[in-house]
């Protein structure tokens, strides 16, 4: 082992890759509450944080009227990502290609349930979420990614 390495406490084992099970993807969306979501803007990509709870085969969340709730009216295509890290070379990461819809409180009957799980799902992750305590009050829009791809990988020394 190199001092360097050793200093890092880094392992001089070479990394295995491999792709994750569905039943592997699916334990990693339901164990995390923290992705990154890309979408397309101004013809630039954006890549921005954002909580989320995994429910019904989907992903949900929430954003404020800003650049992610305008730009999904119009081009909903967005891609996920999901990282567990114990460093460098031991990770996960889940991939969730899909379109975003955004959810109402009010619609047909089937909206609104739709609506109210996801916001229980989010209370899940977030307990004052849309409540007096809301500790990001301003983020009031509910957001489903519906999966038509999902890939994942992994890295291990062990």
């Amino acid at each position: 082992m190199t001092l360097f390495a050793i200093s890092a406490g880094l392992s001089t084992k070479r990394p295995r890759r491999r792709a994750l099970t569905a039943r592997q993807i699916e334990f990693v969306l339901n164990r995390n509450s923290l992705a990154r979501i890309a979408f397309q803007h101004e013809g630039k990509i954006e890549l921005m944080p954002v909580h989320y709870a995994y429910v019904n085969h989907a992903l949900v969340g929430r954003t404020s009227l800003g650049t992610k709730y305008l730009n999904w009216l119009v081009a909903r295509d967005v891609v996920v990502e999901v990282e567990e890290v114990q460093g460098p070379f031991d990770w996960r990461s889940v991939i969730v290609r899909g379109k975003v819809t955004l959810l109402r409180e009010r619609g047909t009957d089937e909206e609104r349930k739709a609506f109210s799980q996801a916001v229980d799902a989010l209370r899940a992750v977030i307990p004052g979420a849309f409540t007096e305590s809301d500790p990001t009050p301003d983020r009031r829009f509910v957001f489903r990614v519906e999966p038509e791809v999902l890939s994942g990988r992994a890295a291990t020394t062990r």
